[in-house]
């Protein structure tokens, strides 16, 4: 149509949102589907930080709020920096937005110029490149292997950096994989970083919490305190607190950053919502013991999966070190057929044919950047996971 604008014509619709969408139309049909499709917590948002959104109401907090957020979440992100990850933020050098895609958003919308390139590891979240694409930059996707555990090498990231490179964009835990960067292996990135000054670190915490194991988590600010003034550091408050309908994601970095992104917000969308701010308030600052008991059931979960799909015949699933994501690979089942005579070509057609045969909607590897894989989302109740796992097994089965 020509009244579209050349900005939206390099963008692709979310595969997960698409995929996710299908199996709710199929359920709507009539089908018995699980969706496996979904990144979002089963469970609830905290009673107490539910109760402050409440009293917040009734104290009249429903006002228009700064533009950058209210200074009181503001402060609390700042502390959550020092106390959690080392980082000596002030209060003046965060940001709050509309989500965590909001935030990735405005940093690109607000640095980027056309030709100025973004490395992206792959697999990467489908909405990375598109983000880049509409503020007008180019998205470099650099390829991991399963064998590196989907983490992005440091000759690999040396290789990829040009004079146009503006930023690396690293998430850690990953969707999809659900890698996580080790202090030591964030090391050897940030060791590349450092001899490469023009080259600015854009990072997606917001999986933070959840890792299991003996896992630590470290951010590439925390692990080389030289590129602080060169790190937009995100996170925000959907997933380790189950509130992603709450829509708050929040950053710090560099104040003049900030300042251009407070600019572009200002003519955007202004400054979130003011109930939701103040129930992050209460979750940055509350208490914080449900997390470590959550996280016990997304690890049993993971361990769950991971053993019954590499029970499955041509998979291989490594077990990640966080997130609430598996990304096997699917490659064995590559030329086989199904038992209607449909041959799998592609990850796609794996998809494809595991929901139509199963009712099983999962997303494949191809929409994050590397296939032929697929993903699974375990945020969901483990006898669904169980029964999931089994016809995932039945279909892989009767593939010949």
């Amino acid at each position: 149509m020509a009244f579209i604008s050349d900005a939206l014509l390099r963008v692709k619709p979310s595969a997960t949102i698409a995929a996710t969408q299908k199996a709710r139309e199929l359920k709507a049909a009539g089908r018995d589907i699980i969706s496996l499709s979904v990144g979002e917590p089963d469970f609830d948002t905290p009673e107490n930080i539910k109760q402050a959104a409440i009293t917040a109401i009734q104290r009249g907090e429903t006002k228009y709020t700064p533009v950058l957020g209210i200074q009181p979440l503001r402060e609390a992100i700042a502390a959550k920096f020092k106390r959690e990850n080392g980082l000596d933020y002030k209060a003046s050098q965060t940001i709050v937005g509309t989500g965590g895609k909001h935030i990735l958003f405005n940093a690109f919308l607000a640095t980027l110029n056309a030709g100025d390139e973004v490395i992206i590891p792959a697999p990467y979240w489908v909405s990375y490149p598109d983000m880049v694409a509409i503020a007008g930059g180019t998205p470099v996707p650099v390829a991991t292997t399963m064998e590196h555990g989907f983490k992005l090498q440091a000759a690999d990231l040396d290789r990829a950096i040009t004079p146009k490179t503006k930023w690396l964009l690293l998430n850690s835990p990953s969707n999809p994989s659900g890698a996580a960067y080790t202090h030591a292996q964030l090391k050897a990135l940030t060791d590349v970083l450092l001899r490469h000054p023009h080259v600015w670190v854009l990072t997606d915490d917001i999986y933070e919490h959840l890792t299991y194991g003996d896992f630590t988590f470290t951010t590439p600010a925390q692990v080389e305190p030289a590129l602080i003034d060169r790190t937009l550091t995100m996170n925000g408050v959907s997933k380790s607190y189950a509130m992603t309908g709450w829509r708050i994601g929040y950053a710090a970095g560099p104040e003049p950053l900030i300042k251009a992104m407070d600019m572009l917000q200002g003519q955007q969308t202004s400054g979130a919502c003011s109930i939701a701010q103040w129930a992050s308030v209460e979750a940055l600052t509350g208490p914080q013991d449900f997390i470590p008991e959550r996280r016990k059931i997304f690890e049993s979960r993971r361990d769950l999966v991971v053993s019954m799909l590499n029970q499955a015949k041509y998979l291989k699933c490594p077990s990640p070190e966080g997130a609430f994501y598996v990304y096997p690979s699917c490659a064995e089942a590559i030329g086989k057929t199904t038992p209607e005579g449909k041959t799998i070509a592609s990850d796609e057609d794996f998809v494809s044919a595991l929901l139509e045969a199963e009712g099983v909607a999962v997303v494949q590897g191809s929409a994050f950047g590397l296939g032929p894989n697929f993903r699974i989302s375990y945020a969901t109740k483990t006898e669904l996971l169980e029964d999931a796992c089994t016809k995932i097994q039945r279909f892989c089965a009767s593939l010949i």
